[in-house]
């Protein structure tokens, strides 16, 4: 097994850097829209396929 110690306070130990697409996408408020409704859409199906 390789058993590879990462150090505090280095770039490793640290969560990556989001990009600026990444950035824009989250904070894109009609994209955030249209995710919220498929997730609402999912959890529906889920909760009406439990009641049938």
């Amino acid at each position: 097994m390789y058993n590879k110690s990462i150090t505090p306070y280095t770039e490793e130990s640290y969560p990556p850097v989001p990009t600026k697409a990444t950035r824009f996408w989250r904070s894109f408020v009609p994209w955030q829209l249209v995710r919220f409704i498929v997730l609402n859409i999912k959890i529906l199906r889920i909760v009406v396929g439990g009641h049938s």
